[in-house]
């Protein structure tokens, strides 16, 4: 095998056996819009979809079944009134830490929780359904930008 050059190997890659590990870290704090779209048509049991997005924002489309509690409103309190089960955070997209911020809050809390990566943004990319009153823009599924 050739010597690989430039920035993207200025830094090795890590070994193999620590990749692995990170990796499967990763898989454990993580999913995506199509592992949670098809849990929920197969009907599994036990999954929790957790909009942390603005009340507004949720009445408007969000993902079918999923309660909407606003990460800044995530206490005691409000996290017991949860149904039990693995909950699966989601905000607006890749440039909203509102997910993060929420599955720290619930793993603190105690609760199991995985953040879902790509958040409403590749819900909608994906062009899975949806919930709610207002009418979603679908331009990623179109092939828009």
């Amino acid at each position: 095998m050739s010597e690989i050059t430039g920035q993207v190997a200025a830094v090795p890659a890590a070994p193999a056996d620590e990749a692995r590990r990170h990796f499967e870290a990763r898989r454990r704090l993580e999913t995506d819009p199509s592992e949670v779209y098809e849990d929920q048509k197969a009907g599994v049991a036990g999954l929790v979809v957790l909009d942390v997005r603005a009340r507004a924002a949720y009445a408007k489309s969000h993902v079918p079944g999923a309660i909407n509690l606003p990460f800044d409103e995530i206490d005691e309190e409000s996290v017991a009134q949860l149904p039990d089960g693995l909950i699966v955070t989601y905000c607006w997209g890749p440039g909203c830490n509102g997910s993060t911020q929420a599955a720290a809050r619930l793993a603190a809390l105690g609760r199991p929780v995985k953040e879902m990566i790509g958040g409403w943004e590749y819900w909608l990319k994906e062009d899975f359904p949806t919930e709610g009153r207002g009418k979603v823009q679908r331009a990623y599924a179109a092939g828009g930008a």
